[in-house]
């Protein structure tokens, strides 16, 4: 792993993520006890789904989403060679068809992104920002070769350039390049476009598999 100094964010990019996260789960309460309820009675287990990933300057954390996945899955994927090689050799991700873990409903909040709203909270904390890098996996950093240093000079971000240039069917090393971008481009006008952008993407389904 490639440390690096985080980067300075622009002027004013903490007091947006903070603020328009905050704004974001008052207007959304409604629908995040629906989400809470929905997922409760989907299946047994856990409301909230943590996850390892790695943040600004190498540190890991905890990344929120809704659970879309059976309990155990995570031991069900370790315990499974074939699921772990294809797990692995798609950029540590598993396409939503091929998933035996996810539920009915994951199926459903994955494809509109809902299951990614408690990163919010993520945001509030400090961990992410409303717009910067996906977080990764500690297994995916090297994927990111030369660009790891721009990876990690930045907070996570809920999106990206990377999420609303194709998402999934946009591949390493391509990815780490679009982030590299991210990082020399990162200015107030292009957060605020990939903002906007975002809806878009997510309605569209862009990149979703």
């Amino acid at each position: 792993m490639n440390q690096t100094t985080p980067l300075r964010p622009w002027p004013g990019k903490r007091l947006l993520d903070v603020t328009v996260s905050l704004i974001l789960l008052v207007v959304l309460v409604p629908l995040l006890v629906a989400l809470v309820v929905a997922v409760k009675a989907s299946s047994p287990g856990p409301v909230l789904f943590r996850h390892q990933r790695v943040g600004r300057g190498g540190r890991t954390f905890d990344v929120l989403k809704f659970r879309t996945m059976e309990c155990g899955a995570e031991e069900r994927l370790a315990s499974n060679p074939r699921l772990r090689a294809l797990y692995v050799s798609g950029d540590f991700k598993l396409s939503n068809r091929c998933d035996p873990r996810v539920t009915g409903l994951g199926r459903v909040l994955r494809a509109s992104s809902l299951d990614e709203l408690p990163q919010l909270f993520n945001v509030l904390v400090g961990d992410m920002s409303l717009v910067g890098p996906r977080p990764v996996v500690p297994g995916e950093l090297p994927l990111y070769g030369e660009h790891d240093a721009a990876y990690l000079a930045l907070r996570p971000g809920v999106t990206g350039l990377w999420q609303v240039s194709g998402r999934n069917v946009i591949r390493f090393p391509q990815r780490a390049e679009i982030d590299a971008d991210y990082r020399r481009r990162c200015s107030a006008a292009l957060d605020l476009k990939i903002l906007a952008s975002t809806p878009i993407a997510v309605l569209t389904r862009r990149g979703v598999k």
